[in-house]
């Protein structure tokens, strides 16, 4: 399995199938079978790439064996918080599900008790489950398939048993819609893009630094999926300077990245379309000191500024991990792209050639020095595809190998199942930041809708905390347009969403946000969690079970509700958590006390 890489193997099927559909297959085994519908689990889950981040991409598919392998029921996972896509595949199917099986791309991810995936799948008859690839992140791993078992349905994945081309190809597709899971799983650093246009010579612009166009037009629109699909774009300084990019998806989707700005000088103009961040955010990663003056500029522009000790990409993509990145696009220059390369951060190349011929001796090329003298020393790519793109050919092919985690490393509970003596949480402090975390479910965003009243005192469900806290902001202004803005968030379809939304309100404008937001918003936020701690019973044990622990959110941009990248923020939410830890409990033990039998001293 090394080379487990490339694009999908087949293109997105519109309506569901069945197996006497196709003849691409050879259906006399069930193996057979198994491959086809988990690759189309993969490519259901490939529709959300770019809304679910930082979280992975899930499909499901149910086909009933005795009706000659035909799809019953499909889903996938849009965002996290969202219906889960074997819930969607189930409800599709409805009482068909009887007996059938069940095809996902991965083991579905029930982190904090949430088993609303497992559970309807048991729960609807589901016989038999195919999983084309285990969890990659090791407190999940293996969680699902356990209670899947657990309940008597037998459970396969994929390629454990018996290996063949078909059941290669199907693993393979199941390891690229999650790349960048896998990646940032294995190597603690985002998946990581890079992209250029060049001539037939090998130029990225002209010898004047003229560079509009390269490519064709139908070349650009893909480079707007692309960016659709990441969680950030990165450009250099002298991209910034001579493009004055603005680095938007455009028709690429409605899935806006951050775009990321590499400048160790900050030889920066004052006016460019990157620091109008009305829509989309904008981060500038310089090196420490740099023209504070600038960076002042920049701050009162709403840009953000991150100084680096050494402006390093590793580094810079360490930072990008801390923060939760699944997937980054390099769209920058020779310089920026070799220094890259060669803090080996790069893992995939799309590289866009037009047949066009622009010569020049000082003409930059899509990258710069590796310090490379001979041919034996060369890059060679990984699984290369070729595809015609209009005028163009769009070569990609993979730097690093994906990742393939099949191998079962023990988890950390595991290995105390296995040695007692070791304790899964021995540290004071406990980091949780992302629902993916291991304490992910105190997180803000994690998937536990809760019951708020509203300001007529009526009860109203919300999807998440935070689709309750951005909406917060706008309750109580009298301009129509506020009240639209929380029935807005109130639809949100994930809490990334919601808070995408708020963000961008209350940026482009202020004059819709309470009047009060400052004073009240610690407030807000507490009687939130309070109401989801107190809500779900397993939520309030997780939370007691850290008595004695520290709790900090992890996040290293958010210095008022995290802990800050070198432990200089406020963690307001690790204090609210460690308030309402201290309030249960004392509710708990006063509670205890009033069960205790009287004894003889006591009358």
């Amino acid at each position: 399995m090394a080379h487990l890489l490339g694009g999908l193997a087949t293109p997105f099927l519109c309506k569901p199938i069945s197996a006497s559909s196709s003849s691409n297959y050879n259906y006399t085994s069930a193996s057979s079978f198994d491959s086809l519908y988990i690759k189309r689990a993969a490519e259901l889950a490939d529709k959300s790439a770019g809304f679910t981040a930082p979280h992975p991409n899930f499909g499901c598919v149910i086909a009933v064996p005795n009706g000659g392998g035909t799809v019953v029921g499909e889903g996938y996972l849009y965002a996290e918080g969202t219906i889960p896509a074997e819930v969607q595949a189930v409800e599709a199917a409805g009482e068909q599900c009887r007996d059938a099986t069940a095809y996902l791309n991965m083991e579905p991810g029930d982190c904090h008790c949430d088993s609303s995936a497992v559970s309807a799948l048991i729960k609807a008859g589901i016989s038999r489950v195919v999983v084309g690839m285990r969890h990659p992140l090791q407190h999940l791993r293996g969680n699902a398939i356990h209670a899947l078992r657990g309940e008597g349905l037998q459970v396969d994945v994929l390629g454990e048993d018996t290996q063949n081309k078909t059941i290669e190809d199907a693993i393979k597709s199941c390891l690229l819609v999650n790349a960048p899971l896998l990646y940032r799983a294995a190597c603690q650093v985002p998946f990581s893009v890079l992209k250029y246009a060049m001539t037939l010579d090998g130029k990225i612009a002209a010898s004047s630094g003229h560079a509009s166009w390269i490519s064709s037009k139908k070349s650009r629109t893909r480079v707007f999926e692309m960016r659709g699909r990441s969680d950030a774009v990165i450009v250099g300084g002298n991209t910034v300077r001579k493009d004055n990019p603005r680095l938007t998806v455009r028709h690429g989707g409605d899935h806006l990245p951050r775009r990321i700005v590499l400048s160790q000088t900050l030889d920066l103009p004052e006016e460019a379309h990157l620091w109008n961040v009305s829509e989309v955010p904008t981060i500038v990663a310089t090196q420490r000191g740099a023209r504070r003056s600038f960076q002042r500029l920049l701050a009162s522009k709403g840009v953000e500024v991150v100084e680096f000790d050494i402006l390093d990409p590793r580094d810079v993509m360490g930072y990008l991990y801390d923060r939760g990145y699944l997937s980054v696009l390099w769209e920058c220059g020779g310089t920026l792209a070799a220094s890259a390369i060669s803090s080996g951060v790069i893992h995939k190349v799309h590289a866009f050639v037009a047949p066009k011929i622009i010569g020049g001796k000082n003409a930059p090329s899509p990258v710069g020095e590796l310090g490379m003298v001979e041919m034996t020393q060369a890059l060679e790519l990984i699984d290369v595809c070729y595809e015609q793109i209009g005028p163009d050919i769009l070569v990609s092919g993979f730097l690093q190998p994906v990742p393939d985690l099949t191998p079962t490393i023990p988890s950390v509970q595991e290995t105390s199942a296995i040695d007692p003596t070791i304790s899964p949480y021995e540290s004071s402090i406990i980091f949780f930041y992302k629902t993916w975390d291991p304490y992910g479910a105190f997180s803000n965003f994690s998937l536990h809708p809760i019951q708020m009243p509203d300001e007529n005192e009526e009860l109203v469900t919300w999807s998440s905390v935070e689709h309750y806290y951005q909406a917060q902001k706008f309750v109580g202004v009298s301009d129509p347009v506020a009240k639209s803005c929380i029935e807005e968030l109130k639809c949100a379809k994930s809490p990334e969403e919601a808070a995408r939304i708020g963000r961008r309100i209350q940026r482009q404008q202020p004059n819709l946000v309470r009047p009060d937001w400052e004073s009240v918003k610690i407030d807000v936020m507490y009687k939130a969690l309070k109401c989801k701690f107190t809500t779900y019973p397993y939520l309030n044990s997780l939370l007691l079970s850290t008595a004695g622990s520290v709790l900090v959110e992890g996040s290293p941009h958010d210095l008022f509700w995290g802990g800050g990248r070198d432990g200089e923020g406020l963690n307001y939410l690790g204090r609210l958590l460690m308030k309402l830890r201290s309030e249960l409990l004392d509710d708990s033990s006063t509670s205890q006390k009033s069960w205790l039998p009287l004894t003889s001293e006591s009358n």
